[in-house]
C-alpha cells in the first residue's frame, strides 16, 4: 500500500515532525515499505501454532531468584527530600 504525500505529512505531524518538502518523498517510501511488510506478516499463516515462551525449543528463560536483596532505606532517602508529608514526596503544581 502506497502512503500519499498527504498521509505522510499527517503522519509527520501527528509525530510532531517538522519535515523539509525534500524529505516527504524519502519517508513515503519508507513507510510505505513498512506498511507493505505489515501486511505480509498478516498473511502468515499461524492456526495451530502454540505459544512460546523461548523462539528455540526445549530452551526456558533464566531467572533469578525472587528474592528481597536491599534494605529498606526509606528514611534516609527522605531525609534528604525537601519537603515530605506522610510518607510521600512534595514536590511543586505543575499541571493545573
Amino acid at each position: 500500500m502506497a502512503l500519499t504525500r498527504e498521509q505522510v505529512e499527517n503522519i509527520a505531524h501527528l509525530a510532531r515532525l517538522e519535515l523539509e518538502p525534500a524529505q516527504i518523498p524519502r519517508f513515503q517510501q519508507n513507510l510505505s515499505s513498512i506498511v507493505d511488510f505489515i501486511g505480509e506478516l498478516e498473511r502468515a499463516q499461524t492456526a495451530g501454532v502454540p505459544p512460546m515462551a523461548h523462539p528455540l525449543p526445549g530452551l526456558t528463560q533464566r531467572l533469578r531468584a525472587d528474592a528481597v536483596t536491599e534494605t529498606d532505606e526509606r528514611e534516609l532517602y527522605q531525609k534528604n527530600a525537601p519537603q515530605v508529608a506522610a510518607g510521600l514526596y512534595l514536590v511543586p503544581k505543575v499541571i493545573e
